[in-house]
């Protein structure tokens, strides 16, 4: 059998594996992206609250992935919750790194002009801070969704969904006819993720960041 009729075989599965793929990735980034700009919101203005922050994220990232998401299965079993865990926790360390950079590189003369007119905190931060902060953010999520998109795959040994299940039968069945094909389709798919995911963001960035702000 050909990769290509492999491909044609098999099509709905990989469909599904691919659906259920991106889907866990989605949810991590939406998390993760809430969770990294709260932390960069609050550690921005301050050194010693943004090194304890960045370094603890930092120290998640050497952590192996297979190790993480295995020590997790004692504490909230196999399947969709470790996944989603471990994967939330990589996501947040460019997310929040972006953020804090994001946020510091904003000239504070536009924030005493907002603060002169009489705009609250809260009012500067989401009017005129988070906007302005907005492409470093977006940079940073699109970042850990390219990370993200390859390190789902290895939820497939604790039961988790997406596309690390093909490239876990291959392995498995080293050997057999169709272990390459598996390996190759699971592989291609996660990469085509990936691809689709940034072209996304792109679009996103198109939409949500002014001319101005794009040419500068």
């Amino acid at each position: 059998m050909s990769f290509w009729e492999y491909l044609s075989s098999r099509h709905q599965q990989l469909l599904t594996d691919a659906s259920e793929h991106a889907g866990a990735v989605l949810l991590c980034m939406v998390v993760a992206t809430v969770v990294g700009v709260l932390v960069g919101v609050v550690t921005y203005r301050s050194a010693w609250a943004d090194r304890p922050a960045t370094r603890t994220a930092s120290a998640l990232l050497a952590v192996p992935s297979l190790a993480l998401i295995g020590l997790l299965v004692p504490l909230v079993g196999p399947g969709l919750p470790p996944t989603v865990i471990a994967l939330t926790l990589y996501g947040l360390l460019p997310i929040a790194r972006s953020s804090v950079l994001g946020l510091r590189a904003i000239d504070p003369a536009l924030v005493d002009a907002a603060r002169g007119i009489g705009m609250s905190p809260p009012m500067r931060l989401l009017r005129i801070e988070l906007p302005l902060a907005w492409p470093p953010i977006l940079t940073g999520i699109r970042v850990s969704t390219r990370m993200l998109t390859g390190i789902a795959a290895v939820a497939a040994c604790v039961s988790g969904p997406g596309l690390g299940n093909e490239i876990f039968r291959g392995l498995a069945a080293r050997g057999s006819g169709n272990a390459l094909h598996e390996v190759l389709a699971g592989t291609l798919g996660i990469v085509l993720l990936a691809l689709l995911f940034d072209a996304a963001y792109v679009l996103i960035g198109r939409l949500t960041i002014s001319r101005g702000i794009r040419v500068r």
